[in-house]
């Protein structure tokens, strides 16, 4: 029962949350104006990458052959990761339908064929709330992933929470600190030059922190999702987002 009311307590937003802020609200008005113009988002390049995979038969058969056209995942990104057998991730989700169902090979992280279609079919999302999945076992899951949001770590010994929820709206080297509210992941940063995943943009913060990053499909990365979905639950889904 404690784990079933942690979960609950995790998906439902508390009333103070009113001040949260998207990466969205705190960018210059010319990114803001990229990623609100699907003819100038850089992201919608990979949309259309998806767009073509899935209708493309690897293995056996397309995604298309099991879930109609792409519009059938309307919603589905917003509640991952999501629990069966284990917490998995959507990009998690996306492997184990390519090896279990069309007998194709898995797609490596951060690849340009799992970004793909990772942001195709997050982008059937868009607009929609953030609704993390209600399953109870994911309970101990987003309790483990707050632990290590507040975990300090690395040489620097700092905590994502030192960031992302103390300093939230004060600079760093010049650079205003968001909430970290993943709601728009895969996303296309200008740094990168190209999309990403939330896990990369995990990684790059343990790295800044001289920590050592975890693993691609870690626990503890599907832990981090899992609490920082829950932390933004309600927020609008903006995929693929623009980010500086």
């Amino acid at each position: 029962m404690r784990r079933l009311a942690l979960a609950l307590a995790l998906v439902v937003l508390p009333a103070e949350a009113d001040d949260r802020r998207s990466g969205f609200d705190v960018m210059g008005p010319d990114t803001q104006a990229m990623q609100q113009d699907d003819t100038a988002n850089p992201g919608i390049l990979w949309v259309r990458d998806g767009e073509a995979l899935w209708t493309r038969a690897d293995g056996g058969k397309s995604c298309a052959a099991c879930h109609g056209a792409v519009e059938s995942m309307r919603g589905a990104a917003a509640r991952y990761p999501v629990f069966d057998g284990a917490p998995l991730s959507l990009e998690q989700r996306i492997n184990r339908c390519r090896t279990t169902h069309q007998g194709a090979t898995p797609l490596a992280y951060e690849s340009q064929e799992l970004l793909a279609l990772t942001a195709v079919v997050a982008h059937q999302s868009r607009g929609l709330p953030i609704t993390p999945d209600a399953d109870p076992h994911l309970g101990a899951v987003r309790a483990e992933g707050e632990r290590l949001f507040r975990q300090r770590q690395g040489q620097l010994d700092l905590a994502c929470s030192q960031c992302h929820d103390d300093n939230a709206g004060k600079r760093l080297a010049g650079n205003l600190i968001p909430q970290g509210h993943p709601t728009g992941y895969p996303v296309y940063r200008l740094e990168w030059q190209g999309m990403g995943s939330l896990q990369r943009r995990l990684r790059n913060c343990q790295g800044a922190v001289r920590a050592e990053p975890y693993a691609y499909g870690s626990a503890e990365l599907v832990a981090l999702e899992a609490y920082l979905m829950a932390r933004a639950g309600g927020m609008p889904l903006e995929t693929p987002a623009v980010r500086p």
